[in-house]
């Protein structure tokens, strides 16, 4: 970081710090390890296959706009109720998704903004790829 000063309209003295692009990331990006291990690998491997069913990639992309209940994702996602129920419950035994009760009903949603993305860059993906709309970063 470089101090500089300029003078204002009025000729007071304003300091400023000079930043560069890579001091805009979070503590965040930071927090995540560049040399993945196997266990990263191994990890990863299992929560893309949890999305690799359509009816929890449409439950979670159904999470990812709102928390919602069972009787809500039922109707958005177009399956059976107990087959929602299921896959409810596959995803809270993995970490994807917590639940919590309002009254009879229960609550289910993300636990985290890293599967919101992941899910939300898949459908991306899955668009680009139908619509023949070019790659881009």
């Amino acid at each position: 970081m470089r101090r500089h000063a300029v003078l204002d309209t009025t000729g007071h003295e304003n300091h400023y710090v000079r930043m560069s692009a890579h001091m805009h990331l979070s503590d965040a990006q930071d927090a995540h390890p560049h040399d993945r291990g196997e266990e990263q690998f191994a990890l990863a491997a299992e929560l893309l296959a949890l999305l690799g069913d359509r009816t929890r990639l449409r439950i979670l992309d159904a999470l990812a706009r709102s928390e919602a209940d069972v009787t809500t994702l039922t109707e958005s996602c177009g399956a059976q109720r107990p087959a929602v129920s299921q896959h409810l419950a596959r995803l809270r035994l993995s970490g994807l998704i917590v639940s919590r009760k309002e009254g009879r009903r229960v609550i289910y949603a993300l636990t985290d903004g890293h599967l919101r993305r992941v899910v939300d860059e898949a459908l991306n993906l899955a668009d680009h790829r139908l619509s023949n709309q070019p790659a881009h970063d």
